[in-house]
């Protein structure tokens, strides 16, 4: 997974230190939307999940244990918000058991039929490098970023990018 270090709002730009991407085992996580949600995702101890049952399926999972946790995290770090009666978080994308998930505003858990996925304003860009692009995944995933950095008035270098094994 990867992720650039731009900290974007509106037309401010400001390169942080702190990155998008990190793992919280036996997750990997990369994030869009603030930095505050990733900081609750990163290093909040209230990040409480049960674990897995055996006959539930990882996405079965993702669905009735993760992202309960994710609500009741975000709710006590102050970042749950609601929006029509529709609990609102952020954009994020994790990976489980070799499993990508992309957890969408809404708390919705997306899986999708290619191996990969992004998020952020540079996700298009991305995912037209990831699709026409071969070869191993950190250069695929390197390449990504060059291109949404190139195209996209939000991403910007030093890039991270890490690997998670299961």
């Amino acid at each position: 997974m990867g992720g650039d270090s731009a900290g974007v709002a509106g037309l401010k730009l400001r390169i942080r230190k702190d990155p998008k991407v990190f793992i919280r085992d036996p997750f990997i996580i990369g994030y869009t939307s603030s930095f505050r949600m990733g900081q609750l995702l990163m290093a909040d101890e209230r990040f409480n999940i049960r674990r897995q049952k055996d006959q539930e399926s990882d996405y079965e999972y993702m669905i009735s244990a993760f992202i309960p946790a994710i609500q009741k995290l975000f709710k006590n770090g102050g970042y749950l918000s609601v929006e029509k009666d529709v609990l609102r978080g952020g954009r994020f994308l994790v990976g489980y058991k070799d499993n990508l998930y992309e957890i969408e505003e809404d708390f919705q858990v997306a899986q999708y039929n290619d191996d990969y996925a992004s998020c952020g304003c540079g996700a298009n860009y991305a995912l037209g490098s990831l699709y026409s692009s071969s070869g191993g995944i950190v250069e695929r995933i390197n390449q990504a970023l060059q291109c949404a950095a190139y195209y996209s008035a939000g991403v910007r270098r030093p890039f991270k990018i890490i690997k998670m094994e299961y």
